[in-house]
């Protein structure tokens, strides 16, 4: 079967019930990528956020919503629920939130940003199943619609979570 990729770009999310899709992000640095797959259904869909919480900026969450956990996983859950998806079921995997040199120092965003989708999760009673978070180097990652399959590709090495 042949695969059509559908991009998510920074402060984005997509989802699918397509078996030929394949969501991908790239270049995911401090910034979290949320997959969340219901395997009865086949719906997935995956969020790629930046920042923690949307309070420092309502704003901003009001343009961009998935730029922010909160407002982000909040649409994208009502979405899979939308199409079928049953939240107990959801296997969840969660990539990125690394340690990069670009940005203030100190700041730990990466950290911050785990630490709100792990929160956001368990208050939704949903646990993580899966996950290659923190480190220093940027990820990219694909989520097959068809099975749920997490793939992750950083520095060269792919690995399946």
């Amino acid at each position: 079967m042949v695969k059509t990729k559908l991009i998510v770009d920074v402060s984005d999310a997509k989802v699918s019930n397509n078996p030929a899709d394949l969501l991908t992000t790239y270049s995911l640095g401090s910034c979290i990528g949320v997959c969340l797959y219901d395997s009865p259904t086949h719906v997935g869909g995956m969020l790629h956020y930046q920042l923690p919480d949307s309070k420092i900026d309502p704003e901003r969450a009001q343009q961009a919503p998935f730029m922010f956990a909160d407002t982000g996983m909040k649409l994208l859950l009502g979405k899979l629920l939308s199409m079928g998806a049953n939240k107990k079921r959801m296997k969840i995997k969660i990539t990125g939130g690394a340690e990069m040199n670009t940005g203030p120092k100190g700041f730990n965003i990466g950290k911050r940003n785990y630490l709100a989708i792990r929160k956001i999760l368990w208050k939704n009673g949903m646990f993580i199943d899966a996950e290659d978070v923190g480190g220093f180097s940027p990820r990219n990652v694909y989520m097959n619609i068809a099975d749920g399959a997490v793939t992750v590709r950083s520095n060269g090495i792919e690995k399946s979570l």
